[in-house]
């Protein structure tokens, strides 16, 4: 590609270009929230991260007269080809000016990476995995996102259908009101599946014990890795990772917000409202240090929208309704904290009762991201 150059990030300097690129690039979008710079920098593999026990990964930069211009992550996720049987590569942390000179060498090194490691396929972006965040915007850039998920320019789409990717999976963001918690808490259908469920099973269901928040935290992620077992895309987390996420998540969470129905005092199914630090987030810059944390966390009372990440149900309990005990009980603590938004994300566009579910009760389908794949 003319007037391009791809260089393999080695260096420190290079790993401070690759990860400060997308300050450059997206200064001008209002909608725009920067990454935590600290958990970028693990994320990408420039710092230990328990993900890349069982993953390699190289980063590549897009340089034009001596100017970063993009910028790619080739992941080697052995986790993911060992428990999905493939030989598929992964690319994520995509960032790239509007030109397809820029983008087709930065998927061009991505792809030539993976050839020569012996994969056959290509996926992404995932950063760096579908169990972190994933997907290419696609639909609804006129809002900012929620916390832990992507917001990309628009022409991104055009330059990976330029290159030949294709379709992989969409993923729905849906927006949901303050009185769609109302309208929920006072459905009678509803109530009744509710207390049915909790006649008929004795399923039970509380919020997080404070006194031992880091096991059920921990305990949260174990149902999220064994719910998801038959989910698309689908790859485990290892327990290094699930201890590793739960020491992140552990002072974000808010008790009350966080669902656990339980049968005969067995977790069985989890519901997970997360604050949505985002504009706290543009404010410190990503910066965590030295002041940053204490301003991430300071007040959570006052932040008023809620990001409804995730409903994980054990698999041998799927049919029994759990799930509307658990959306159910959230209404009361989501009201009382003074919630007047929330988002559910994100949904598989193939997960057809979730989406029915949560458009049946007034949620609109807002934002749509896209995962694309390509044959090498």
């Amino acid at each position: 590609m003319a007037g391009v150059e791809i260089l393999p990030v080695s260096s420190k300097a290079d790993q401070k270009r690759f990860l400060t690129l997308p300050w450059k690039l997206n200064a001008h979008d209002p909608n725009w929230v920067p990454p935590l710079r600290d958990q970028q920098k693990r994320l990408c593999g420039f710092a230990h991260h328990p993900f890349y026990d069982a993953a390699e990964s190289q980063a590549f930069l897009a340089v034009r007269g001596g100017e970063a211009v993009g910028r790619i992550l080739a992941v080697d996720n052995q986790a993911h080809n060992d428990w999905n049987k493939e030989k598929r590569g992964f690319y994520g942390f995509f960032e790239s000016v509007d030109d397809q000179a820029v983008s087709g060498a930065l998927f061009d090194a991505a792809a030539d990476w993976h050839r020569d490691r012996g994969m056959t396929a290509l996926r992404g972006p995932t950063d760096p995995c579908i169990n972190y965040e994933m997907g290419l915007l696609v639909d609804g850039f006129d809002t900012p996102p929620f916390f832990m998920l992507t917001h990309n320019p628009q022409y991104y789409g055009p330059l990976h259908d330029a290159y030949g990717f294709e379709k992989a999976q969409d993923l729905y963001g849906y927006w949901g009101e303050k009185g769609m918690l109302g309208r929920l808490k006072r459905d009678e259908k509803m109530k009744n599946i509710d207390e049915q469920v909790q006649e008929r099973f004795g399923v039970s269901v509380r919020g997080m014990k404070r006194g031992k928040f880091r096991q059920e935290v921990e305990m949260f992620l174990d149902i999220y890795n064994q719910a998801l077992s038959a989910t698309w895309g689908y790859v485990p987390m290892s327990r290094s990772e699930v201890l590793h996420m739960a020491a992140e998540l552990k002072y974000m969470i808010v008790p009350e917000l966080a669902r656990i129905a339980e049968v005969d005092g067995k977790p069985v199914g989890v519901m997970f409202g997360l604050l949505d630090y985002n504009t706290r987030i543009k404010q410190i810059d990503g910066r965590l240090f030295p002041f940053g944390f204490a301003r991430l966390l300071m007040n959570k009372r006052g932040i008023k929208r809620i990001r409804l990440v995730s409903t994980n149900v054990l698999p041998e309990y799927q049919n029994w309704g759990v799930g509307v005990c658990l959306a159910r009980s959230m209404t009361k603590p989501a009201l009382d904290h003074g919630v007047t938004a929330c988002e559910f994300s994100w949904v598989l566009e193939t997960n057809d009762l979730s989406r029915k579910t949560i458009e049946k009760g007034g949620a609109r389908r807002y934002k749509t991201w896209r995962i694309y794949d390509k044959e090498l």
